[in-house]
C-alpha cells in the first residue's frame, strides 16, 4: 500500500509456529534422561533410588494439579483422597491375594473408576464450592478408612506382602514402577494440552459461558480431565505406599497433599508445562534439607508461596518464559510474522529484524 509520501510498504506474511530448534533439543534430551534414568538401581545406591523416587511422586501429583487449575481452572482441594485411595486400595487387593505389583496398577486404574461417579457430583459446583467440596470428598474417605480394622483403622497398616521381595529388589520395581508411572502421566498431559480439548479446557479455564458458547462441551471437557488427574494421583498414592510401606489415614489422606501442589504450582509457575516440575524439584530439596524442622518447615513453605504469589505471581518459569520467549515443551503456538517491511519515501529498507513481531497463542 502506499505511504503518505508516495513511498510503498507491504505486510509481511504470518507463520504459526510450535516447535523451536531449542524446545527440539530439550524434548530429544528429556526423553534421552528419561532412558538413562532406568539404570539408576543398578548404578547407584539405594538410598539415591528411594529419594528419586520421591521426586517422581512429587513431580506427579504438581502436574496433575497443575492441569485441573492451571489449564482447568479447577482448584481441588481434595486430591489427597485419591493418593489414599491409590494407597488403601493396594493394600485390599493385595490383602485378597494379589500380587501386590499388580495390586497397585489395579488400584490406579480403581482410583481412576471413583472419580467418574465422584465428577457428576462434584463438577456441579465451581469456585469455592468446588474446592471444599472436594475437600470434604476427600475427608469422608479418610474416616471411612479409620473406621475398618481390616485397613488398620487409624494406627496404619504396611504392605506387608512386599516381604516376598529382597529389599534391593523392592526398591528396584518400585522405582521402575513409578518411573514408568511419572514418564506416562507427563506424556499423557502433554499430549492433551496440545491436543484440541486441551485448547478447549483453557477456553473454559478463561470463560465457561463464552467456550460452551461456541460449542465447547463443558462439562465433558471438565470430566474427562477430572479423571486423568485423579487416576494420577491415585498412582502417586500407590507409588508412595510402596516407597514407604507404611501408612495411615490421617498422613496419606492430609490437606498437606494439597499444600504441597499448591506449592509446587506457584513457584514453578501456574499454567506452564514445565513450572511445576522445576516446583516439584524445588520442594524434593526443600524436604531434603529441611523436613527435621518440624512446624518451622512448613510454616516456611507458606511463607515461601505467599512471597512468589505475591511478587513473583507467574512462578518462575512463567516470569522466565515470558520474559525471554523461551518453550522447553510447547503446548501451545507462537505466530511469528515481519510486520511491515518495505521502502521509505527515501527509498531505504527498514530492518526486517527490528520489525519481529511474536505473539504466544
Amino acid at each position: 500500500m502506499s505511504g503518505p509520501q508516495g513511498g510503498t510498504e507491504r505486510l509481511s506474511a504470518l507463520s504459526i509456529q510450535r516447535w523451536t530448534p531449542l524446545s527440539r533439543a530439550f524434548t530429544g534430551g528429556a526423553l534421552a534422561l528419561a532412558a538413562a534414568l532406568i539404570f539408576v538401581p543398578v548404578l547407584l545406591s539405594a538410598n539415591v533410588t528411594q529419594k528419586l523416587t520421591s521426586l517422581f511422586i512429587l513431580i506427579m501429583i504438581a502436574v496433575m494439579w497443575n492441569a485441573l487449575a492451571g489449564y482447568g481452572g479447577l482448584v481441588s482441594v481434595g486430591q489427597q483422597a485419591y493418593i489414599g485411595i491409590g494407597a488403601y486400595g493396594t493394600v485390599l487387593l493385595a490383602h485378597q491375594g494379589l500380587e501386590p505389583y499388580a495390586a497397585m496398577v489395579l488400584a490406579v486404574v480403581l482410583s481412576g473408576l471413583v472419580s467418574v461417579p465422584a465428577s457428576y457430583l462434584l463438577l456441579r459446583m465451581k469456585g469455592g464450592q468446588f474446592a471444599i467440596a472436594s475437600w470434604v470428598f476427600a475427608e469422608v474417605f479418610a474416616i471411612i478408612v479409620t473406621l475398618r480394622v481390616d485397613l488398620g483403622a487409624g494406627t496404619g497398616i504396611s504392605l506387608i506382602e512386599l516381604n516376598r521381595y529382597g529389599a534391593a529388589d523392592r526398591q528396584a520395581f518400585t522405582y521402575w514402577l513409578t518411573l514408568a508411572a511419572t514418564t506416562i502421566t507427563l506424556g499423557l498431559i502433554f499430549v492433551l494440552l496440545r491436543s484440541r480439548l486441551g485448547s478447549s479446557l483453557q477456553a473454559i479455564r478463561d470463560d465457561e459461558d463464552a467456550a460452551a458458547s461456541v460449542g465447547v462441551k463443558v462439562m465433558a471437557g471438565k470430566r474427562i480431565l477430572y479423571i486423568i488427574a485423579s487416576t494420577g494421583c491415585g498412582a502417586a498414592g500407590a507409588m508412595t505406599l510402596a516407597n514407604t510401606l507404611f501408612i495411615v489415614p490421617s498422613s496419606i489422606f492430609s490437606v498437606k497433599w494439597t499444600a504441597f501442589m499448591i506449592f509446587m504450582v506457584l513457584v514453578g509457575g501456574l499454567g506452564t508445562f514445565e513450572g511445576p516440575i522445576i516446583g516439584a524439584v524445588i520442594l524434593f530439596g526443600i524436604q531434603d534439607l529441611f523436613a527435621d524442622e518440624g512446624g518451622w518447615y512448613l510454616v516456611g513453605l507458606g511463607m515461601t508461596a505467599i512471597l512468589f504469589a505475591l511478587l513473583l505471581p507467574r512462578g518462575l518459569w512463567g516470569t522466565v518464559g515470558e520474559r525471554f520467549g523461551i518453550q522447553l515443551m510447547p503446548v501451545g503456538y507462537r505466530v511469528r510474522g515481519l510486520g511491515r517491511t518495505g521502502r521509505s519515501p527515501t527509498g531505504v529498507a527498514p530492518a526486517d529484524e527490528a520489525a519481529v513481531s511474536r505473539a504466544e497463542v
